[in-house]
């Protein structure tokens, strides 16, 4: 079983005409699997619906609690790409599991999202990786340790790069 917390971000946004603007909308990952045929048991829990931006400490605690009481050894979490590694750092030191954040720079709702491969990626990494925590993005996995987001080249790249 895999558990699947989602927190929003860029992945979940969604268009709305009238506002002329994205804002984050439901998850996006439910309708994302079935779509794709994915058979690997899994549960969806939504989180929050925030950009990542807005997440406070007490979010991140949140996340934390929800991953550490999991019955589940396996635990892929959605998250904005701008914060992603503040909150695995924080996800850090939780015993006997491999947790995996993966989002998208893109939304999932756009056809040119890396939503769908982002999360197919991160499915397959959950399930392989020793335990401890993981950013999976792009076809790489990083350590949140010592990994940055690099906004101009839209990827993650290790820290000094």
């Amino acid at each position: 079983m895999i558990d699947i917390f989602t927190t929003g971000g860029t992945i979940d946004k969604v268009y709305f005409d009238a506002l002329s603007e994205f804002q984050i909308g439901p998850a996006a990952i439910p309708d994302m699997l079935r779509e794709n045929n994915v058979h690997v048991p899994h549960r969806v829990t939504q989180l929050m619906r925030k950009d990542s931006l807005e997440l406070t400490d007490a979010d991140r605690e949140a996340i934390r609690a929800a991953v550490a009481a999991s019955d589940s050894a396996h635990v892929l979490v959605t998250h904005g790409t701008d914060t992603m590694v503040v909150t695995g750092r924080a996800l850090a030191g939780i015993a006997g599991k491999t947790i995996v954040l993966t989002g998208a720079m893109q939304p999932a709702s756009v056809r040119a999202s890396d939503a769908e491969f982002n999360v197919g990626f991160a499915l397959a990494a959950v399930q392989t990786l020793p335990p401890g925590v993981y950013v999976a993005m792009n076809g790489m996995i990083f350590d949140p340790e010592t990994t940055v987001k690099d906004r101009a080249g839209g990827r993650f790249v290790a820290a000094g790069e």
